[in-house]
């Protein structure tokens, strides 16, 4: 059952039925008394819609007057996203922020970098132990056994969507700072990161 979206016309009759009876309490849509309350109604009725839309704005996926807050518990906006992000962007990094519990693993990689609305596979790499790996293996030192790399496509767009996006953003922007930003900031410490751009 949807919460009831009542309107100014809704408050309105609802004051008028609870008014006393007489000559000084008119019910013309002209009196002054009328006019009174038909302006205080406007407001009670932009406070419904706004805690109607309190149970969507408080997801973070949806969120849009909550987003600041959610950006401010999380640690957002950061520079990696531009001066100026878009509404899809924001809700993006502010899902993978909360829903990032901590994971080491590819698959756990992989799904914050779908949360932010890119597609990526993970290199994991080994040091070069002679007898272990086969003839043209790359030579890799020790610092091989805490490197990985994620590979992105060498271009992400990201496109305009009816109802996640606002009327003044563009229909489509282009680029990858935000998921090299986000990858390096959850990365275990200890770990050397390497982001390869091509096409997957």
């Amino acid at each position: 059952m949807s919460a009831p979206n009542y309107q100014a016309s809704d408050f309105l009759a609802a004051l008028q039925n609870l008014m006393p009876r007489g000559l000084a309490w008119p019910r013309d849509p002209s009196s002054v008394m009328a006019r009174v309350l038909s302006g205080l109604c406007a407001t009670w009725a932009r406070h419904t819609q706004h805690n109607n839309a309190l149970l969507v704005d408080a997801f973070p996926p949806t969120a849009v007057e909550l987003l600041p807050e959610w950006e401010a518990a999380l640690g957002l906006p950061d520079p990696c996203a531009g001066p100026s992000p878009s509404l899809q962007a924001r809700q993006a990094q502010v899902l993978a922020r909360f829903a990032g519990s901590g994971g080491q693993s590819v698959p756990y990689y992989i799904q914050y970098a779908q949360a932010l609305g890119y597609v990526i596979t993970v290199t994991e790499f080994t040091p070069f132990h002679m007898g272990q790996q086969a003839m043209g293996s790359p030579l890799g030192t020790q610092d091989w056994a805490h490197t990985w790399q994620a590979n992105a496509p060498s271009v992400t767009a990201t496109l305009f969507r009816a109802g996640r996006s606002t009327a003044d953003e563009p229909l489509a922007t282009w680029g990858n700072n935000v998921l090299e930003c986000e990858l390096e900031q959850v990365k275990p410490a200890h770990t050397i990161l390497n982001m390869a751009f091509v096409d997957l």
